[in-house]
């Protein structure tokens, strides 16, 4: 299995149309300057027991990374930190350990974006519905109220036993930061941002310190259900994220 970094004019390497994908998510991530440094990583499952998996390699900044940089694992392969070219051990420990116990997760997204880590700080990191967006995730959200340290094996699988729910597609790592799974790249990729988005609204009205409007229960639930089912609106936004790039810095493709 190829595991090593490779770069140039074009690639060929397999799961080429993943790979722009994910490149894509990158790039944009750190354009809106949702992730941190070197660090936070994202993941896509690539075979169809969710095992094997893409992921961006170790201390490289979202902002300069493209298709063929990406590494192809093997959750279930033992040597993996012990090879040229291994990924970073909390990368491992939190996304080996889904890829291996959360088929459903074909897609995960870790990053310590500022609101979404500013509500995993607070007491109560729920998120209540008090917008549409903020509704969006109503029922939809785990917390995790047990941070134990830097993600590795042990960590990672603990977090792992926390998103068997296929309903519960954010995790809030409680003094940690945040967590997306999604069927897609583009899937997880929509859920990330909307997910933020809805943290800095809350933070944002919270900071006003006046009472906030709260939506009911039911139309908190009928608001989440439509969005899930609305109709190709994340496969859109990373088409056009693509195009955007494609026009300015086509280099991700590489």
């Amino acid at each position: 299995m190829d595991t090593g970094i490779r770069h140039g004019e074009g690639h060929n390497l397999a799961y080429s149309e993943e790979r722009v994908d994910m490149a894509a998510a990158f790039r944009w991530t750190a354009r809106l300057g949702m992730n941190e440094a070197v660090a936070n990583h994202f993941s896509l499952a690539v075979s169809d027991d969710g095992k094997q998996f893409l992921i961006n390699p170790n201390q490289r900044h979202f902002a300069l990374l493209r298709a063929s940089d990406l590494l192809l694992l093997d959750a279930d392969d033992p040597d993996v930190l012990s090879r040229p070219n291994a990924p970073d051990p909390t990368a491992w420990g939190l996304h080996g350990s889904i890829h291996r116990l959360v088929p459903h997760a074909r897609c995960v997204m870790h990053v310590h974006s500022i609101f979404a880590t500013v509500l995993a700080s607070l007491a109560d990191s729920r998120l209540p519905p008090i917008d549409q967006n903020t509704a969006a995730f109503f029922n939809r959200v785990v917390i995790d109220e047990n941070y134990g340290g830097l993600a590795f094996e042990d960590e990672g699988t603990r977090c792992a036993a926390m998103l068997t729910d296929p309903r519960k597609n954010v995790m809030v790592m409680g003094s940690h930061g945040v967590l997306v799974i999604g069927t897609s790249v583009a899937d997880a990729w929509n859920r990330l941002y909307y997910f933020e988005r809805s943290a800095e609204t809350y933070i944002r009205a919270l900071q006003t310190g006046m009472p906030l409007r709260r939506l009911s229960d039911a139309v908190a639930e009928s608001v989440a259900h439509d969005m899930e089912n609305y109709p190709s609106q994340a496969e859109s936004f990373l088409r056009d994220m693509k195009a955007i790039l494609d026009a300015e810095d086509p280099s991700y493709r590489q």
